[in-house]
């Protein structure tokens, strides 16, 4: 394989195919604030040697020290690198002489004699178009800066506040081996942050957009989780998992299949949480290890609905996730929920729930797609996962869960409040069990200091 050169993130390497080919001239795009200059110092810091250093040249737009007071913020810049691995210079003085951007292409090709780089960044690269008397002169710097920045064996960056439409117009986007786009998008009353690869020349790549957030270790990607279908055999047990309810197994006719996927939905209060816990503590006392991740409650809070029914959170064989909904990157939450199913090797995992991984991901295409791809995952793994899903519906049942989830799922249990004169009764039905026969009878059940308590079936009027 070609080497590549890394970005410093191994999520961004991976849509990348292990890096950026050697040697290209790239565009990185996007408006202010999106993250441009963060990254490509990341790819420069990542990328230097003494040997091939990395030259950060700064036009019009702003000044080096001010790029170099920021970067020392963050964590992947290195003091010691400057001036031995890493350049900065200020192309300002060339951009506004008499030569132009002919001088401009003079002092980038003085630099590069002079210090022999392996990376070669320009930040604002679109800046430099309002110093062309027209569109023919700056189409010829373009063609004169491409032929000296190829003629050497150095990675190009060529950084812009490009809008998504200029790809359509801007010569430069031509010229470019690879382009990387960011984007920032108001979702609900949150910011969601978007990379995308537009372009690599000689290079395959995932499509789509891939969520990403900026922190003091600067750009982390979560490529997009996309599973696609797979003729893989792998080899999953025989031997059926119990629900934690030993009646609701009969009516499953032996529990769940081994990596299969439940959905389970029913109102506000029914118990959906706790048929959850009953999977999870019940492997956990066969010697299976479980991952909550929950969105509901927080950890104090689960301990103390848990508590109450004789299982502790302390057990060491069940792992608790739990992110706020308010802030949660799907993409972002499911890599952590992969690592905690690595990090015991989890056989089973409960999602609690679903309503709130769905507000975070507005988009029913890319929600759809997201719980399939996991629910592979798991499944490959031999991992189960049960899913809660609050229905809007007290007693009245239109829809089991939006975009299409339930097809998705190879069980589903669907529980109900049933009016009887003053009182309200659980009861509970299999809907679904993939594969296997089932019990479809409606039955009643209690929430008692043991649980879930099941009763006969509901009689027929």
């Amino acid at each position: 394989m070609a080497q590549r050169l890394s970005s410093g993130d191994t999520g961004l390497d991976a849509i990348l195919g292990g890096g950026l080919p050697l040697n290209g001239i790239n565009l990185i795009t996007g408006l202010p604030g999106s993250g441009k200059t963060l990254l490509c110092q990341q790819f420069s810091f990542a990328g230097a040697t003494a040997e091939r250093p990395a030259i950060y040249l700064s036009t019009v737009s702003e000044p080096f020290e001010k790029m170099i007071r920021y970067a020392q913020t963050l964590s992947f810049f290195d003091r010691q690198a400057i001036g031995r691995s890493v350049f900065y210079e200020d192309l300002g003085a060339a951009v506004a002489s008499d030569g132009g951007l002919a001088a401009v292409t003079e002092r980038v090709g003085a630099i590069i004699k002079e210090r022999r780089p392996g990376i070669v960044a320009i930040d604002s690269f679109k800046a430099l178009a309002a110093f062309a008397a027209d569109a023919r002169e700056f189409r010829r710097f373009l063609h004169d800066l491409a032929a000296l920045l190829s003629a050497f064996p150095a990675t190009c960056f060529w950084v812009g506040e490009y809008g998504e439409d200029e790809a359509r117009t801007a010569p430069e986007f031509a010229v470019a081996d690879g382009i990387i786009t960011l984007v920032t998008e108001r979702v609900n009353e949150r910011t969601l942050r978007l990379i995308r690869v537009a372009k690599l020349r000689g290079s395959d790549f995932p499509s789509g957009r891939h969520a990403y957030r900026l922190s003091e270790d600067g750009i982390t990607v979560f490529p997009r989780l996309a599973d696609p279908v797979t003729e893989a055999n792998y080899r999953l047990g025989d031997e059926s998992m119990s629900t934690g309810i030993a009646p609701l197994d009969r009516m499953l006719t032996d529990g769940y299949a081994p990596g299969s996927s439940t959905l389970v939905a029913g109102p506000s209060g029914i118990g959906k949480t706790l048929m959850g816990l009953h999977f999870i503590f019940d492997g956990a006392a066969s010697g299976e290890p479980g991952v909550i991740a929950t969105l509901q409650e927080n950890p104090i809070q689960l301990q103390r609905i848990a508590g109450g029914f004789g299982w502790s959170l302390d057990d060491e064989r069940v792992v608790v996730m739990y992110r706020s909904p308010n802030d949660v990157y799907i993409d972002e939450w499911v890599y952590q929920l992969l690592d905690a199913v690595e990090s015991i090797r989890a056989k089973r995992v409960m999602i609690d729930s679903l309503s709130d991984l769905q507000y975070a991901t507005p988009d029913p295409v890319r929600f759809r797609e997201f719980i399939y791809s996991l629910t592979q995952r798991l499944s490959r793994s031999g991992v189960s996962p049960i899913m809660t899903s609050e229905l809007p519906e007290l007693f009245h049942v239109g829809r089991l869960a939006e975009y299409g989830i339930s097809h998705l799922s190879d069980n589903v249990i669907l529980l109900q409040y049933l009016r009887a004169d003053t009182v309200l009764r659980r009861t509970v039905t299999v809907l679904k069990s993939r594969a296997t026969a089932h019990d479809p009878e409606i039955r009643e059940f209690d929430i008692t200091a043991d649980g879930i308590v099941l009763g006969d079936p509901i009689a027929r009027d």
